[in-house]
C-alpha cells in the first residue's frame, strides 16, 4: 500500500514538473504575434525553420535565429540568409528586444517609424531598405551599436541623437543621405566608430570635433570648411577623399579676453580687515564700519536717487523727434506671422496650378556681410540684434536674392495666390527651382518681431518623407518670405479634379498610397511631434505630389501662426473637410484633423469635391451623400471614382470604406488615433501584395479575386 502511494506522488510531482516546465517555456503572446507578422512580411521563407504564421512558441520551440529570457523574445539574429519581402510594421511589440539583426539580406521598403524601445544593437546593413532614418530611434537610451549601411536610405540625417548616450557605433555609410550633419551629433559622449562615407553630406564637421572617436570615416561626401586639428595626426580617421575640405589647419576659437581688474576693489578674501585698526575677528571688523564708513554709504544712496530722478525728468522731456523716431521702430516691429508655401502650398483656387520639377536641393547659404546691417535697413538691423533662441536650420535669404529668382516678383513668376500670400515661382543661379512665399503682414499678427523667427525655427525642424520641407527665409526691409520645395505634379485636389490627362495614372495602388504617405505624416505631427503639432488645414489642395506620386503635405505647423483667420480660411475653401465639432464650436483637436483625413479618403475613393454645388441638393456634401453608403457593398461600388474603369480590388475597396467610416464619424472620441489608421492601411497593403505572391502576380495593380 505504502508503495502505490510512492508511486502516485511520483507521478503526479512528474506532472507537475512537465506542467511548470511547459508553462515557463511559453512565449509572451504579444511576441508570438509579432514574430508572425515578422514572418509574413518576409514572404514566410523556408530558411526560417521553426517559424509559422499559425503561432506556437518560439521560446519553447527553438525558432531560427530567436534567443528569449524567461517567455520574452530578447533576441533575433537572422543575417545572411537571402530574406526577402519588407519589415513588419509593428516591430515595437516586442517589448523585451535588445538585439535585431537583419543584415545582409534583400529586405525592400522602409524602416518602421515604431521600434522596439529596448534595443541595444539593431543592424539591418545590406539590404534595399529606402526612406529615411525613423524618429523611434530617438527613445532608444540604451542603444549602443547602430548599423544601417549599404541601403537605400535617404533626406536628411535628423536630430535625433540627443539622449543616444551610449551609443559606440555608428555606421550610416553608403546610403544617400543629404545636408548638414544633425547638431545632436555632439551629444554622443561614447560614440568610438563613425561610418558616413559614401553619402551626399554637405557642410562643416565641427559638430564631430570633440567626440571621443577612435575610427572615422567620412569620404566621399561633400563636406566643407576645415578639418579639426587633432584628427590630421590620427591614422583611423578617413576624410579627405572626395570632400571639400579647406587646406590648412582649423582656425583657433578666439581668445578669451578676461574683464579689466578693479583698482578700487581689494580682493576678497575672509581675512581682509580695515587698515585703520588692528582688530581681529568679525566684531572688531564690523565695529570699523560704524564711522565715517557708513556715514559715506548714506551719502551713495542718496546720491544714486538723486541721480534716478533726475534720468526720468530727462527721459520724460524727450524731444518730438525722437518720440517721431521711436514710434516709427514701434510700428515696424509689430509684424506678423509666415505660413508655409510649397509649389501649391495655401492655393484656394482649384484653378491655379504648379509647373516645375521637384530638384535636390543643396543652396548655398548666403554670405555673411547679407547679415551685417545698419541702423536704417529696416528689420534687418533688428533681426541682427535681436535674434531667436532656437537654431533655424533653414537658409535665410536676402531680399536681393529672391527679387532676382523671381524676375522682381513678376507676375509671370505668381503660380498661386492664398489667404496669407502670394507663391511664385523662383530659379536660382544654379539651377535649382523653388517656390517663394511672400506673406502679406496685413493677414498676420506677432506679438514680438523674435515670434516670427522662433516659428520660423519651429517649422524648420519638421522633417518626414512625407512634408514639404521648409527650405529658406528672409526678413530683410520689412518683408517676410518663406521659401518651401516645389513640386511638378501639383496638388491632389489638381489630379482627381481637373479634367487632364494625369487623372488616369492615379490607379488604385497609388491612391492607397497616397492615403498611406499622408496619413503616415499626420501620425508624426499628433504622436511623434513633441509637443503635438494639430495641422487645421488638412486637405487635397495642401497634398503635392512629387514625380513618383510620393504625398507632401503642405502647411505643416503654420496653424499657430495665424490664430485668427482660421474662420476666413474656413468660408474660402476648406468648409467640407472642417469636423463637426469645429463647425459648432470652433474646438479644433487632433481628432479634427482624422475627420479631414478621412473626407480626402472619401475624394481619393469616390474622385468627387468635398462640397460640389454644381450636383444636386442631396450629393453637394459628400459625407452626407457617402456616409451611408460605406456598409453596403452594391452601393459602394457604385460610389466609386469612374477614372479607375473599374479597375480595383473589391474586398481592398472595403477596407478603405471602413477605415473612412471611422475617420468621419461625428464623436470626436469615436474616430482612431492616426496610429491606428495607418496601421490598418499597411495591413490593407499586405494582405495585396500576399494574395499577388500566392497568384503569382507581381506585376498587376490588383488582383481580380478579390484580396
Amino acid at each position: 500500500m505504502g508503495k502505490k502511494i510512492l508511486q502516485c506522488l511520483r507521478l503526479i510531482i512528474a506532472i507537475l514538473t512537465v506542467t511548470i516546465t511547459i508553462s515557463h517555456g511559453t512565449t509572451d503572446p504579444n511576441d508570438v504575434s509579432a514574430l508572425k507578422g515578422i514572418y509574413s512580411s518576409l514572404n514566410s521563407p523556408q530558411q526560417l525553420s521553426g517559424w509559422s504564421a499559425n503561432g506556437g512558441d518560439p521560446c519553447g520551440q527553438s525558432w531560427k535565429g530567436v534567443s528569449c529570457s524567461g517567455s520574452s523574445v530578447t533576441s533575433i539574429k537572422l543575417p545572411g540568409l537571402g530574406l526577402s519581402g519588407s519589415l513588419y510594421y509593428q516591430l515595437s511589440d516586442l517589448s523585451s528586444l535588445t538585439t535585431l539583426d537583419l543584415s545582409n539580406n534583400n529586405i525592400q521598403g522602409n524602416i518602421p517609424y515604431a521600434l522596439p524601445q529596448k534595443l541595444q544593437q539593431l543592424n539591418l546593413a545590406s539590404n534595399g531598405l529606402s526612406g529615411t532614418i525613423p524618429y523611434s530611434i530617438s527613445n532608444m537610451a540604451g542603444l549602443t551599436d547602430l548599423k544601417l549601411s549599404h541601403n537605400q536610405l535617404s533626406g536628411q540625417i535628423q536630430d535625433i541623437f540627443g539622449q543616444l548616450s551610449s551609443l559606440s557605433t555608428l555606421d550610416l555609410s553608403f546610403n544617400t543621405l543629404t545636408q548638414n550633419l544633425p547638431q545632436s551629433f555632439s551629444s554622443l559622449s561614447t560614440l568610438s566608430v563613425l561610418y558616413l562615407q559614401n553619402n551626399q553630406l554637405t557642410g562643416s564637421v565641427n559638430v564631430l570635433a570633440n567626440l571621443p572617436l577612435t575610427d572615422l570615416n567620412i569620404e566621399n561626401n561633400r563636406f566643407s570648411g576645415w578639418v579639426p586639428n587633432a584628427w590630421r595626426s590620427n591614422q583611423n580617421f578617413k576624410y579627405s577623399s572626395g570632400n571639400s575640405f579647406a587646406t590648412g589647419p582649423a582656425p583657433p576659437p578666439p581668445p578669451y579676453t578676461p574683464p579689466p581688474p578693479s583698482n578700487n576693489r581689494p580682493p576678497k578674501s575672509s581675512n581682509v580687515v580695515p587698515s585703520s585698526g588692528g582688530s581681529k575677528g568679525g566684531n572688531n571688523n564690523k565695529k570699523s564700519l560704524s564711522g565715517g564708513a557708513i556715514a559715506g554709504i548714506i551719502f551713495a544712496v542718496i546720491l544714486t536717487v538723486v541721480a534716478a530722478i533726475l534720468g526720468v525728468i530727462l527721459y520724460a522731456r524727450k524731444s518730438p523727434r525722437r518720440e517721431q523716431d521711436e514710434e516709427k521702430l514701434s510700428n515696424r516691429v509689430s509684424f506678423t506671422p509666415l505660413s508655409p508655401l510649397d509649389a501649391e502650398l495655401l492655393k484656394e483656387s482649384p484653378e491655379q496650378k504648379v509647373s516645375s520639377s521637384p530638384p535636390e536641393i543643396t543652396l548655398k547659404p548666403p554670405p555673411s556681410e547679407r547679415n551685417k546691417s545698419t541702423g536704417d535697413k529696416g528689420f534687418g538691423s533688428i533681426f541682427s540684434s535681436k535674434r531667436t533662441k532656437n537654431p533655424i536650420s533653414a537658409t535665410e535669404y536676402s531680399i536681393a536674392d529672391l527679387q532676382m529668382a523671381t524676375n522682381s516678383f513678376s507676375q509671370d513668376n505668381l503660380i498661386a495666390e492664398g489667404a496669407l500670400g502670394r507663391i511664385y515661382r523662383a530659379e536660382f543661379p544654379d539651377g535649382k527651382i523653388l517656390a517663394v512665399k511672400k506673406l502679406d503682414t496685413s493677414t498676420l499678427s506677432l506679438q514680438r518681431p523674435e515670434d516670427f523667427l522662433d516659428a520660423v525655427s519651429n517649422i524648420s525642424r519638421l522633417h518626414h518623407p512625407n512634408i514639404t520641407e521648409l527650405v529658406g527665409y528672409c526678413t530683410e526691409h520689412e518683408q517676410y518670405l518663406l521659401v518651401y520645395e516645389y513640386f511638378d505634379n501639383g496638388s491632389l485636389y489638381d489630379v482627381l479634379h481637373m479634367a487632364d490627362e494625369t487623372t488616369r495614372n492615379l490607379s488604385w495602388n497609388i491612391r492607397v498610397k497616397i492615403a498611406l504617405g499622408s496619413a503616415r505624416v499626420l501620425e508624426y505631427l499628433h504622436e511623434v511631434c513633441s509637443p503635438s503639432i494639430v495641422h487645421k488645414k488638412f486637405k487635397s489642395s495642401n497634398i503635392l505630389l512629387d514625380d513618383d506620386f510620393n504625398p507632401r503635405l503642405s502647411d505643416c505647423g503654420i496653424a499657430a501662426l495665424n490664430p485668427n483667420s482660421e474662420r476666413q480660411v474656413q468660408v474660402l475653401g476648406s468648409f467640407g473637410y472642417s469636423a463637426p465639432e469645429y463647425v459648432m464650436s470652433g474646438i479644433y483637436t487632433m481628432k479634427s484633423d482624422v475627420y479631414s483625413f478621412g473626407v480626402v479618403m472619401l475624394e481619393l475613393l469616390t474622385g468627387r469635391k468635398p462640397l460640389d454645388s454644381s450636383r444636386t441638393r442631396s450629393e453637394q456634401s459628400l459625407v452626407r451623400w457617402a456616409t451611408p453608403q460605406l456598409h453596403d457593398i452594391d452601393a459602394l461600388a457604385k460610389m466609386v471614382d469612374p477614372a479607375l474603369k473599374g479597375s480595383y480590388p473589391a474586398k481592398s475597396l472595403s477596407r478603405f470604406a471602413d477605415i473612412i467610416a471611422l475617420c468621419i464619424q461625428p464623436e470626436p472620441e469615436f474616430r482612431p488615433p492616426m496610429s491606428e489608421v495607418v496601421q490598418a492601411l499597411v495591413r490593407m497593403m499586405q494582405r495585396a501584395s500576399l494574395n499577388k505572391r500566392m497568384t503569382g502576380d507581381e506585376t498587376a495593380d490588383h488582383d481580380p479575386a478579390d484580396y
